[in-house]
């Protein structure tokens, strides 16, 4: 059975409401690691959601731990800057549909309301908990504020989260009866629709400049695509009103979880269509806190790391401890070693998370091991499908190295034949996989002696003509391609 709970960002918050256990603060939630082993059930009420905030920590870790969370990191990410959820076209002509069909609902004094507040998908308006339920299916936040268009249809206007803070005598009764009536029922998942075809869209950035692909490989993509009966194009950003008309999504352009990136797997998960990155994927890979729990939790090897709190940092004494006297400090969602500094003393420590702090209320710190090069394997479906050694640039620690106004400079590559990778290398490359799903990975493994240890997973590994392809060749493009063709296959046959 599930343990509940009930996140704040201070105690005092739920004076209002009877004293219980299951009151835990974000910060609380946030360094207990114990908390990791447990069955629980995670109602985040953090008033501040925002990307890279406590509040989206709360929800991240908690998926990182395998908790049932409400809400999800993907409802936050659907949030606007200002906790309104964004409408889309469907939602709105469904909520229309709904309104006009039962007639104008009235409230107690026999006038049509002008906001409707949802706690935990129900509401007070007998006529509307339909359409209240629909929209916590859709966007399951624990507390809602529908804003109605003042028209003769009704029309939904908009509507945004509401927090702790705001609710009045009556708000608070009816969220208490609502939270106690929620935390009895059981969590479902809609079931997908059935999807049909074969055309793949391929997202890429012309501009971008260390893209996940070269125009070489991407045209190589196309090219075999054909011969599989494939019709596959090239999409930018620009082009995602077209989205549905594909039937895949194939992202070969940087990712991150507030990005365009995202909003377009998202969608295409929600369209039914098979999608390389998945979202899930991206947010699982491109936050390096979370990798660092999951990791840590499946006893999976990996550098020694802590994180650092903005609220109450740990200092350079007490980490060197732990980690030694070098370390490197990474921002979460930084990217192609972007956001990651080493250093080796107080001064450039405290210089260091003085910098990055503003760009998220966590640091992830780790021990630094260097080594003369990386292992890259490449992991689709849970299968090894390339092998590469990356070189650190010359002169540098990092693979690629960024300088102020110039290009950045990458170390060099040896591609690997598979079976003459270690054995030991390739199999926690997959176990590590193994815990993000099924799509496309790209695992970075240090060796430090004989023992490989995980440095990273990445969601949108590099596929370049000239360097992944260099053993297989035209063979690396078609066995991704077949992979997109046997998941469309399935989804036909089910």
């Amino acid at each position: 059975m599930l343990t509940t709970l009930i996140i704040l960002d201070r105690a005092s918050d739920w004076k209002p409401y009877y004293e219980t256990d299951a009151i835990i603060t974000a910060g609380e939630y946030l360094q207990n690691e114990k908390l990791s082993q447990e069955n629980l059930l995670i109602i985040n009420l953090c008033s501040d959601l925002s990307y890279n905030s406590e509040g989206y920590y709360c929800s991240l870790l908690a998926q990182a731990r395998k908790h049932k969370v409400i809400p999800s990191v993907d409802a936050i990410n659907s949030l606007d800057c200002d906790r309104t959820i964004k409408l889309q076209g469907l939602l709105k002509k469904t909520c229309h549909s709904w309104l006009s069909g039962n007639g104008l609902p009235q409230d107690r004094s026999g006038n049509m309301p002008h906001t409707l507040d949802i706690f935990f998908g129900d509401c007070e308006v007998p006529a509307l908990r339909r359409l209240a339920k629909f929209i916590f299916d859709q966007f399951p936040f624990p507390m809602m504020k529908v804003t109605f268009a003042d028209n003769k249809y009704s029309q939904l206007e908009h509507f945004r989260t509401m927090s702790l803070d705001e609710l009045d005598d009556a708000q608070q009764t009816q969220f208490a009866d609502a939270i106690d009536r929620f935390n009895k029922r059981i969590w479902r998942y809609p079931k997908n629709k059935k999807s049909f075809g074969y055309d793949l869209a391929i997202l890429h950035d012309p501009k971008e400049q260390i893209p996940p692909s070269n125009s070489s490989a991407l045209h190589l993509f196309i090219s075999e695509a054909k011969k599989m009966n494939v019709n596959a194009e090239l999409i930018t950003a620009d082009d995602s009103s077209r989205l549905m008309e594909f039937d895949a999504l194939f992202i070969r352009q940087t990712t991150a979880v507030n990005h365009i990136t995202y909003q377009l797997s998202k969608k295409a998960q929600q369209a039914d269509m098979v999608v390389i990155d998945d979202p899930t994927s991206i947010i699982l890979c491109t936050n390096k806190v979370y990798l660092k729990e999951l990791l840590d939790r499946e006893k999976i090897p990996c550098p020694r790391s802590r994180l650092v709190f903005k609220t109450n940092p740990m200092r350079y004494e007490e980490l060197s401890e732990i980690l030694g006297s070098t370390m490197v400090v990474k921002v979460p969602d930084g990217s192609f070693s972007i956001g990651v500094t080493k250093v080796a003393n107080e001064k450039e420590y405290e210089q260091t998370i003085e910098e990055l702090f503003p760009r998220s209320s966590i640091l992830l710190v780790q021990e630094f091991v260097p080594t003369d090069f990386d292992w890259r394997i490449g992991v689709l479906g849970g299968e090894c499908i390339y092998g590469c050694r990356y070189y650190m640039a010359r002169g540098h620690w990092q693979i690629i190295q960024h300088r102020a106004n110039r290009i950045p400079k990458a170390g060099g590559f040896d591609t690997v034949p598979l079976n003459s990778i270690p054995a030991k290398v390739r199999k926690l490359a997959i176990k590590a996989t193994s815990l993000i799903g099924k799509g496309l990975y790209g695992v970075d493994i240090k060796m430090v002696g004989d023992q490989p240890i995980i440095i990273e997973i990445n969601d949108n590994p590099s596929i370049e003509h000239g360097v992944e392809d260099a053993i297989m060749g035209n063979e690396l493009y078609r066995i991704i391609l077949r992979e997109f063709v046997n998941r469309l296959s399935s989804k036909q046959h089910k």
